[in-house]
This record gives structure tokens, sequence and C-alpha cells, in this order.
């Protein structure tokens, strides 16, 4: 696997198995029939953005590449399948020699998106292309759930610092994932020390109320830590009683203590009060972070309040009430043969209720007003009108090759850019319909 953002490589097993049987059975099917080797285009897309979200964040698409880059299948996994009987032996041998080769367009890692837009673009023969549906989805339903709530998160926090704290609260594999998108959504640091030595992000932490109760008293516990970590370090103060914590941790520290940590209470008074007590004893420059289940709303909320920097667990990376994005991944165009130079067939699901998709390779462009505010995601097939507006999908992936690997930092400038082109209600907690409409040319 080859982490772009870092350089750095991180052995990991081959993604060849992070699927659902019946991609394998699928291409068992069409091998059998002549038809795996037809020309076809997927797209991922959303049919709706999650209720209430007025925008949605793309992310993972850099652990997309990866992925596909990493998609093959050792000797161990060709002999559980034969010997779970999963696929016949002609299936089994073009699996063993499995590749991509195809092509594979997107919507840059940050940019915001909404329905109906091409996400991705994956483009090959029918069974190299369709065996790469369930890991895409794993990766883009997750990443941009936790983008897209970082995101809001970031808006609310109008500024102050974002803290990634959610490890504990959800699988040890998706804190990594996790603490990733976090970061294009906006948050400024981890306390995954996995996620730091994967995508250098940068690392915080200090200490727990365990720490504090470990020692014979508070002010024990605080002269350990400043002892250890310096004046600079942050101080938990509500482990007993908050003033004083407060007073001790000035007197051990002096006014060149770091910052104070408060999880528990009410935040907004007890952060008021913590503000004041820290400036009449001269610790004028100590910041306050608080933590204690945060969500946007509860940021927000504390706007007003005299707060440097959240840190952010439990809602975080589960999306805030979202922890997916409904994305599916979808057949929109198929040659009629195998043969090279067999044209394009735009294929499309019929269905009652809403489960209907457009057919057709598609382009997409957001439309911006003459103040540079975008009013429309403009989607279509075909030739693209000079109207339309900025173009989306970038290439990713050439003849199997990927081509667009970048650094988290130039994600995370994308995503402030993309999301600041937004008219400004995008940014507004309310509920509402997506920020700007989506327009089939």
């Amino acid at each position: 696997m080859n982490t772009a953002d870092l350089g750095r490589r991180v052995g990991v097993p081959s993604t060849a198995l992070f699927t659902d049987q019946y991609e394998l059975t699928m291409v068992q099917a069409a091998l059998k029939a002549g038809t795996a080797d037809r020309h076809s285009v997927f797209e991922a897309f959303t049919r709706r953005l999650p209720e209430g979200r007025r925008y949605g964040v793309v992310a993972g698409t850099g652990r997309v590449l990866d992925a596909v880059e990493n998609f093959h299948f050792d000797d161990e996994m060709i002999g559980f399948l034969r010997q779970q009987e999963i696929v016949d032996e002609p299936t089994l041998e073009w699996l063993a020699g499995y590749r991509f080769s195809g092509d594979i367009w997107g919507y840059p890692e940050g940019e915001v998106y909404f329905p109906g837009s091409p996400i991705l673009r994956v483009e090959g023969s029918f069974a190299e292309c369709v065996l790469l549906e369930t890991v895409i989805l794993s990766i883009l339903n997750h990443d941009s759930a936790i983008a897209a709530a970082a995101s809001r998160m970031s808006a609310a926090a109008g500024g102050r610092r974002l803290i990634e704290m959610g490890a504990r609260r959800t699988h040890e594999l998706s804190a990594v994932a996790s603490a990733r998108a976090a970061y294009v959504g906006g948050f400024d640091a981890t306390s995954d020390l996995a996620a730091g030595f994967r995508y250098a992000i940068p690392t915080v932490g200090t200490s727990a109320h365990a720490f504090t109760l470990l020692h014979d008293t508070e002010r024990d516990a605080f002269r350990a830590q400043v002892d250890s970590l310096g004046r600079g370090t942050t101080l938990l103060v509500d482990t007993y009683d908050v003033a004083e914590a407060v007073r001790a941790a000035v007197e051990i520290a002096g006014p060149e203590l770091g910052a104070v940590r408060i999880d528990s209470g009410d935040l907004l008074l007890v952060a008021h009060r913590v503000r004041q007590q820290l400036d009449e004893l001269g610790a004028t420059g100590t910041k306050i972070v608080v933590t204690s289940d945060l969500d946007e709303y509860a940021i927000a909320s504390l706007a007003a309040a005299p707060v440097d920097a959240y840190g952010v667990g439990t809602q975080l990376v589960t999306g805030s009430g979202h922890p997916t994005c409904s994305m599916v991944y979808k057949l929109v165009a198929r040659a009629g043969s195998a043969e090279p130079d067999a044209p394009l067939v735009p294929v499309a699901k019929k269905s009652l209720g809403a489960k209907s998709s457009k057919g057709g390779r598609k382009w997409a462009a957001r439309r911006t007003d003459e103040h540079g505010v975008a009013e429309a995601e403009v989607i279509g097939t075909g030739p693209v009108p000079a109207s339309a507006g900025r173009p989306l999908l970038v290439e990713l992936v050439r003849g199997g090759e990927v081509v667009a690997r970048e650094p988290l930092e130039a994600v995370r400038e994308r995503h402030v850019a993309a999301r600041s082109e937004l008219p400004m209600s995008a940014i507004q907690l309310s509920r509402g319909e997506p920020v700007i409409p989506t327009e089939y040319a």
C-alpha cells in the first residue's frame, strides 16, 4: 500500500476480499456468458444528502486509490475461495491475475458534492470494474460522512482549534480513517498516533482523569505532569473542584501554563469563570480547551464562550448522526460487445420510488453567479456547454496507474475553497435542502 499523503509505506493486507460475494459470482457468470470484457462505466453518487444537510464533502479518495492499487488476490485468498466453493476454477484463474487496468475520474478530494454528483467514475471491462464496488463504497461512504460532520463543526468553531479524539469510540481501523477524514474537513489535530504515523496528521494529548486519581493529591498530579511535560502542558481541571484546580495549576506551572481542559459541567458557564480566574491569576496566555460529547450544535452554542479549542470524539466518528452518505455504485453505460471499438450504450435502473438512476457517462460542473457564488451543480452527458461552469471531474487513474496523488494539506485547502464558494446559508446548522440545486443538461 502506498500512502500517498505522506509517501510512507504501511504494510496492510490486500484489499481484494473487502468485497461482497456477489461481485465474484457476477464475474463468474459474465465470464461464462462472454460479457465480462464489455467496456463499462460505473459511477458512484448519492441520490440525496443526509436529512437536513446542505452539502456533502468528498473524502477518502486517496484511500480509494491505495485500495485499487492494492486490490489483488494472493495464493491464500485463491485457496480460500476454492475451499469455500465461491466461484469455479476458470474464475479463480482469472482472479489470480487480476489487476485493475482501467481509468478513474472523480471529484478531487475535499470538494463538495450534491445529489446526483458523479463523485467517482470507474471505466474498464465490466469484470474489473464491478469487483471494486464494495471497497470503493465502503471508503467513500465512511470518510465522506466523517468529513461532512467535521466540516460543519469547523464552520461552527469559527477558526478555533479542533482536535479529533474519537479513537476509543469506533473500530481501531475506522479510527485512523476517521482522523484522516476529520483533517480533510477542517480539524487541526488528532489524539490517534496511528493516524499521525500513517498520514502525518499533528497529534496531541497529555493526561486523563486517571492520572490525577493515581496521585495522592491533585497538586501532586499537576506537579508530576509539569515536571515531565513542561509548563506549556494542558492540565485537566475538572476531576474535583474546578476553581481550586485552576488555582493549583497556575501556582505550580506559573503564568506560562499552556492550557487547562474542562471535560464536564455547564461548559459555557464554567469556561467564563475559568477565563476570569486565569486572568486574575496572571495567566492571561493560558488557553481553555473543552471536551465532553461535543457536536456542531454544542460547538456553535459556545461561540460566545472564551474557548480556544474543542476536542470532539463520539459525534465526529459517527458522522454526527449520519454515519453514511448513502452513496451507490451503478453501471451507467456499457458496450454492446467486447469489441474495442464497440460504442457505449447508456443503461439505467428503472424503479418505482427513489431508486431509479440516470444512464450515460457523465460530466459535472459548478455554475457560479457574477459574484463567484455557486448557484447550481450542472450534470450532463455528451458535449459540455460553455455555460456549464467550473469542471469538477479530474483524472485519478489512467490505464491502471494512479496519476493524481496529493498531500493532505492540499486537500484541506481545497475544501476551504470549495465551501467558501457556496452560498452563506451552507454553513447554517438549521435543517434545509441542498444549498444549490442539481441541474441536468
